[in-house]
């Protein structure tokens, strides 16, 4: 069983989360402050930029400005030497392995790069996670090793497989790998596998899988931008604003999370029926805050069957709202749900 990220869907209330953000922030001890540093972009060359005009071209370096990228730390590696850690183990059978000692002054002509930016947004997603209680307060969700394969998918697609429990990021079009979006989709993905073994094995709930890979994107990359200091130039529900540029008009979006879908809007196809789903989170997210909302979200994932349908895993989520907040967010996620009249709600 594979989980994809769609490419040909693309070509058919913002809430800020730096109130949060102190709550969310992982400690700046001295491992942070010795940690091996990096260019990544953040969160995408367009979102960073909000030039829309930017294009691929193979890879080229002079096709983004060098503005569009950030310096971070690279957290919690091993001492091997290569980029491996507590969170993430990434790998490249098409060039060579990135060495922690031969990072400075990478871009995205170097292959290399795409390795960085998987580990670095890999483990920005579990400290996101593990900043929400996951982990701590709160079961883990995925807080292993996540093992990660660079360059393995000529087509401009990118996937995680439930058999070996890696995800693997294509080359086709932009690099699936230069977009944290899609990195973060894609872990959303791994999420819901160590959650819930085989989830995603009914159409509605592989569309729920889609939904929150979207959504966790989104959300990962915005408390990174609040985290680091680094302005958003582009619309928050557009996700993908980069990996969709050559094949979507401009204002590029691989999908969106603020659509007017409703159940009866459903087509049988994930990507497409999952933005009826993301839609409810993003709501959710703007009536109860980010943090609240996520905690709400994930928890609730815990208790949704591998094949659940929209009603039942959106009663589970509403459940988990009153058992973790009250009656108050618990009616803040049903409100959501029933507007997109998902049935029995």
């Amino acid at each position: 069983m594979t989980r994809r990220t769609s490419r040909g869907l693309a070509a058919a209330a913002a809430v800020t989360v730096a109130t949060a953000t102190a709550a969310l922030l992982p400690s700046a001890g001295a491992s942070a402050a010795t940690a091996p540093q990096a260019r990544v972009f953040m969160v995408n060359p367009v979102q960073s930029s909000g030039d829309q005009t930017l294009a691929d071209h193979k890879d080229a370096a002079s096709d983004v400005p060098a503005s569009a990228y950030a310096t971070v730390a690279l957290r919690n590696l091993d001492a091997s030497g290569a980029l491996s850690g507590k969170w993430a183990a990434v790998r490249s059978e098409t060039g060579a392995p990135a060495r922690t000692s031969d990072l400075a002054g990478l871009d995205r002509s170097d292959d290399r790069f795409e390795q960085v930016m998987a580990y670095f947004w890999v483990n920005e997603a579990q400290e996101y996670l593990q900043g929400l209680g996951f982990g701590s307060e709160l079961p883990g969700a995925n807080d292993r090793v996540q093992p990660v394969r660079l360059n393995q998918w000529g087509a401009d697609n990118s996937f995680f497989t439930d058999k070996k429990d890696e995800i693997r990021f294509g080359k086709g079009g932009v690099d699936d790998a230069e977009d944290a979006e899609v990195i973060v989709h894609e872990y959303g993905h791994a999420v819901h596998e160590a959650q819930v073994h085989g989830f995603g094995s009914s159409p509605e709930a592989g569309a729920i899988g889609e939904a929150f890979g979207d959504y966790l994107g989104m959300e990962v990359g915005s408390n990174a931008d609040a985290k680091y200091g680094w302005p958003m130039k582009t619309d928050l529900a557009c996700v993908g604003d980069w990996d969709s540029t050559g094949y979507s008009a401009a204002p590029h979006c691989l999908r969106r999370l603020d659509g007017t879908k409703t159940y009866k809007d459903r087509v049988g196809e994930v990507h497409a029926d999952g933005e009826i789903w993301s839609r409810a989170l993003f709501d959710i997210r703007g009536k109860l805050g980010a943090r609240t909302a996520d905690r709400i979200i994930v928890n609730a994932q815990f208790g949704f069957a591998p094949d659940t349908s929209f009603k039942d895993a959106a009663l589970t989520t509403v459940a988990t709202a009153q058992k973790m907040y009250g009656t108050q967010a618990a009616a803040a996620v049903r409100d959501a749900f029933r507007a997109r009249e998902i049935p029995g709600v």
